[in-house]
């Protein structure tokens, strides 16, 4: 296409929704459309730049979605998993792309996502950032030359505001391990640890989650074995690698069919 994508961002307030707000004014690439909140919340109709506590960009907060969706080519989603599902059923009906980052996404929202996609490009992933996605290849790369003998456990650490653990990229990882071991990593999913455990279950994929302070995102594959360790590990320090991935996959989308695509397909790994 030669305008650029229309960008609606949703959940404007939040950590994410801010971010992307800020990378999309200063992107010569795309432009912002329409930034969404929940109905009631304070900022419905401020000028989202203005409620940032920065210069006014134009763009007046809404809580009306179809309207917003009406006008954009794609709509970029971090926030939390019912508003996600609802806004996948308007964006196919939009027609416009639905870029998802939020986490915690149940068996029951990803199947409503699913029949979603086949009016609509959906792009899910979650990480959005390329290193991640990298990493994520290399994970199972790892798993599928090491053997049970190494344990392979994935610690995350995120701030304390953060609402679901295991993080989705753990997950991401976690799926990545299991698919290079061979297996389903819901059959082999260690999460919790307390009190008299017993020892180990080999070929198991532990988890452990860490919360605190304002920590963006840490990632940690360990295959441990007896007198050898190999690491993997990606750090994030600044939330704008999400939303320029982000950015990105809605660019990425535009010519695409309708269906359900990763950051894997976007970033061509």
């Amino acid at each position: 296409m030669t305008e650029k994508p229309a960008i609606v961002v949703t959940g404007a307030s939040g950590r994410m929704g801010q971010m992307l707000i800020r990378t999309i004014a200063q992107s010569d690439k795309v432009t912002l459309v329409a930034a969404l909140e929940r109905e009631g919340h304070e900022w419905i109709g401020k000028d989202v730049g203005s409620a940032m506590g920065g210069t006014a960009l134009g763009i007046t907060v809404s809580d009306d979605p179809l309207a917003a969706f009406a006008k954009a080519h794609a709509v970029i989603d971090f926030t939390a998993p019912a508003a996600t599902v609802a806004f996948a059923g308007l964006a196919a009906q939009a027609r416009a792309i639905h870029v998802i980052g939020t986490t915690g996404l149940s068996a029951a929202d990803l199947s409503a996502i699913s029949a979603a996609a086949r009016h609509a490009v959906i792009i899910r992933a979650g990480n959005m950032s390329l290193g991640v996605n990298l990493l994520v290849q290399l994970t199972k790369k790892v798993a599928a030359a090491l053997d049970d003998d190494f344990d392979i456990e994935i610690i995350e650490a995120h701030h304390n505001m953060k609402v679901d653990a295991p993080s989705g990229t753990a997950l991401m990882l976690g799926e990545a391990a299991a698919e290079g071991r061979g297996r389903e990593l819901k059959e082999i999913s260690d999460r919790g640890r307390d009190g008299i455990t017993g020892a180990r279950n080999r070929g198991d994929i532990g988890f452990s989650a860490i919360r605190g302070g304002d920590i963006v995102g840490e990632h940690d594959v360990l295959f441990a074995s007896t007198g050898e360790r190999v690491v993997l590990r990606h750090v994030a320090t600044d939330r704008a690698i999400f939303a320029r991935g982000a950015i990105r996959a809605a660019i990425w989308g535009q010519d695409k069919a309708p269906g359900e695509y990763s950051m894997v397909d976007v970033l061509g790994l």
